[in-house]
């Protein structure tokens, strides 16, 4: 693929659009990011905050560590922190450099700041709104559909900045995720020039490896690596346990960013941690885990883009099956086996929801890694899945656009209900 292809050169867009750094779980954070720039609108320290927030967002704060917030837990801790110490030109690394005289204030500030909650009722799955006020001052912002998208800034009662929320009338300025299919990416991958991308991968590896190893010391949740790794120390294992440590302490309040993908930390470190752990022991050289990096990831982007961000959905499966594409590339696979794998991965662990951000996504990461690279290894041994097989259909593209509709429009009603039972007083 020449390097003045339309096609090449949205790729290189979409990896730096997805393949970004975020310290905390993405929903909490884009959270404390509203928040922070509903404070510096304001202009003064909030003395009360009202949150607005979707379903989805609240099933994906309510149970996770918010870092530097002390361990705390929740919408309020996100709010707050974002409002206290939040640096509203950081993105999704709004709460990276809080000060240990802001960690220490957190608590009395959230003693004497009302923090009133209320669900959203949006066409959008991420969706939020964040309302500070200081005496009879107020400041509002909302985020919608993406977790850095800033859709509408008040104060008292004038608008700053406003556009359409709806997913939809972003398109024009979003690459086109369109062009993303098995063979291009396959083309894509094994045809572009390093240098293109050289930064963004290394600065993947750097950050993704370092949290997984802080997994791996520490006492993070679950423990889901350091369990796995009690069972043997093979590259099968071994794959699993850096993805699953990463999540350990990612969900359960480490301050180490992530390279992200597909606005997930999750899904960021399952598309990338075992084709590492698979290149290492492989001794692959750096050319070869880049190019495997490269289908892993992009086949991730591509499995969830027809999704959306947020859904019943678990988005480790797409990542898994990425995963899975990566590493039969290091063994040896060409793109006849990834499509086979993307298939065979995608009609195993598709039924696996998402009930939320919090420890147990660790083992599900796990589980669809597994998946990803059983999904190879079933194709190298002449065995697949089938058009009528369930949801597959003749075609990976088919197939894919089948699971995809099952996430975004069949799940519907599980993530309605999923919700309310997260959310029911008991």
């Amino acid at each position: 693929m020449e390097r003045s292809d339309t096609v090449y050169q949205t790729y290189l867009e979409i990896l730096r659009r997805e393949l970004v750094s975020a310290m905390g779980c993405t929903e909490p954070v884009a959270l404390a990011y509203c928040a922070a720039v509903a404070r510096k609108t304001l202009g003064a320290l909030p003395d009360r905050i009202e949150v607005e927030a979707s379903g989805n967002i609240i099933k994906n704060v309510k149970s996770v560590v918010v870092p530097n917030t002390g361990g705390r837990r929740g919408i309020a801790a996100a709010a707050c922190i974002g409002a206290l110490a939040g640096d509203a030109g950081a993105g999704l690394e709004v709460i990276a450099r809080v000060s240990e005289e802001d960690r220490e204030r957190l608590g009395a500030y959230m003693a004497c700041t009302p923090v009133e909650v209320r669900p959203m009722t949006s066409e959008n799955l991420l969706d939020m709104i964040v309302t500070v006020h200081s005496g009879t001052s107020r400041a509002r912002v909302r985020i919608a559909n993406e977790h850095t998208r800033i859709v509408l800034i008040e104060k008292d009662g004038r608008t700053l900045q406003e556009s359409d929320s709806r997913q939809e009338d972003e398109a024009a300025g979003l690459p086109d995720y369109g062009l993303l299919t098995v063979e291009k990416i396959w083309d894509f991958a094994c045809t572009c020039d390093l240098e293109d991308v050289r930064d963004i991968l290394d600065r993947q590896i750097e950050q993704n490896t370092a949290i997984a190893e802080e997994g791996l010391r520490k006492d993070y949740g679950a423990n889901i690596g350091k369990v796995l790794l009690t069972i043997g120390d093979d590259v099968r294992i071994r794959d699993r346990a850096y993805a699953a440590a990463g999540s350990d302490a990612r969900m359960n309040g480490s301050e180490l960013p992530v390279v992200i993908c597909s606005g997930s930390g999750n899904q960021g470190l399952t598309a990338s941690l075992p084709v590492i752990v698979y290149a290492r022991e492989l001794q692959a050289d750096r050319e070869k885990l880049y190019r495997a990096l490269l289908i892993s990831v992009l086949v991730t982007i591509h499995a969830k883009s027809g999704i959306g961000r947020l859904s019943a959905y678990c988005g480790a499966v797409s990542a898994g099956a990425g995963a899975g594409c990566g590493i039969a590339y290091l063994l040896g696979g060409n793109e006849r086996d990834i499509a086979h794998t993307i298939v065979n991965a995608l009609a195993i662990t598709s039924g696996i929801v998402c009930d939320g951000a919090k420890s147990s996504c660790a083992a599900k990461i796990a589980t669809a890694v597994e998946t990803g690279i059983f999904g190879y290894e079933m194709y190298r041994n002449g065995q697949q899945f089938y058009a009528g097989d369930g949801l597959v259909v003749k075609g990976v593209e088919n197939s894919i656009a089948n699971f995809g509709r099952l996430a975004r429009i069949g799940m519907r009603g599980t993530d309605e209900e999923i919700i309310h039972m997260m959310t029911e007083e008991r």
